[in-house]
């Protein structure tokens, strides 16, 4: 007597459910309901997928799963083993959440919801249900809030505390741009993602008011650490006497740093540093000194050039490239032979 296989009384927020007796005679009838699909799956590989609808199992409509069936001698005859899994075709809802950081290294904490449905039931079984061993809706559920918290941490990790904090259906756009491929090749469809809350520490707060001003971090520092000293110094006693004195030296601004000439390229470094920034070679002591000008147009030089680069000024003695005598400076004739220098 044929058995009649069918999920019996699906719950509303159920995905998927595994069929309990692996052993399929064929005949047997296989009843699948509206917004459901059935996948035969065996040794690790779905194979054939059924859609709604009554279904007397025979060879011609499983060709899949005959293929792999044919190498047994009366196949046609015997029951064979295979899992059926149902999956559910519906619209599903799942919570996420988790904190990451931006890419100033602000915290950011977030939470939300996001919509989803099972788009290709072979994929899906292949690559979640039978290749994760997620045969419940309870372990499928906890599988898709950590994929898709793992891509969510990573996609806002790319972006900063101004572009995200207080944004919510412009993140919401972005995250799901950034995640829908990497749902589609799991077979799932991500329809929908709303963040809830995106929130970050107190500390952060305060600076982003700053940041969004176009302070730079070394400056929104320079201003926390004033602040804590003043802070620390109004609890102390005396605090009226030493405040006056320490606090005007904190605020200055820093000292304009030395730069000088690499000799080699006339890039600009800071003073006594050991590598030019722009061609990278190395700057000796003896080439670490400050600017020279020359006489003539005001451009920075060394004092081991010849010639001004700008204006082609002679700088030094050299020698006539007619005779080797030593010509004094800015000389348009070499006063030995007579030779035209310019």
């Amino acid at each position: 007597m044929p058995k009649v296989i069918e999920w019996p009384n699906p719950g509303e927020n159920e995905i998927v459910w595994k069929y309990p007796i692996e052993e399929i005679f064929w005949g047997d009838v296989l009843i699948v309901k509206e917004y459901e699909a059935a996948v035969f799956f065996r040794d690790g590989k779905a194979y054939d997928v059924f859609r709604a609808g009554r279904h007397v199992l025979t060879t011609m409509n499983l060709p899949l799963l005959t293929r792999v069936l044919s190498k047994i001698a009366g196949f046609d005859k015997l029951p064979f083993k295979a899992t059926i899994i149902f999956v559910s075709l519906k619209q599903f809802m799942s919570k996420f959440g988790g904190q990451t950081q931006t890419t100033e290294l602000a915290p950011l904490k977030f939470f939300g919801s996001f919509w989803f449905r099972i788009e290709d039931p072979n994929l899906f079984v292949n690559e979640v249900v039978g290749g994760k061993n997620t045969y419940t809706t309870e372990s499928l559920q906890e599988f898709l809030r950590g994929y898709f918290n793992e891509r969510l941490i990573d996609t806002l990790s790319q972006y900063s505390l101004v572009q995200v904090y207080g944004k919510l259906d412009e993140t919401s756009f972005l995250a799901k741009n950034a995640i829908y491929d990497s749902f589609k090749r799991l077979g799932i469809e991500l329809i929908d993602i709303k963040f809830e809350g995106l929130d970050t520490t107190p500390e952060w707060r305060d600076r982003l008011f700053f940041i969004r001003q176009g302070t730079s971090a070394a400056e929104i520092l320079r201003m926390e650490t004033v602040k804590k000293a003043a802070e620390s110094l109004g609890k102390s006693e005396g605090a009226g006497i030493g405040a006056g004195f320490l606090l005007p030296t904190m605020i200055q601004q820093p000292s304009q740093q030395i730069q000088v000439a690499c000799p080699y390229c006339g890039f600009l470094n800071p003073q006594n540093v050991i590598y030019c920034g722009k061609c990278g070679k190395s700057l000796t002591p003896q080439t670490t000194y400050q600017q020279e000008k020359c006489p003539n147009c005001g451009n920075p030089i060394q004092p081991n050039w010849k010639v001004c680069p700008n204006c082609g000024t002679k700088l030094k003695p050299f020698n006539c490239p007619s005779c080797n005598f030593e010509v004094p400076p800015n000389s348009k004739f070499c006063p030995n032979c007579g030779t035209k220098l310019i």
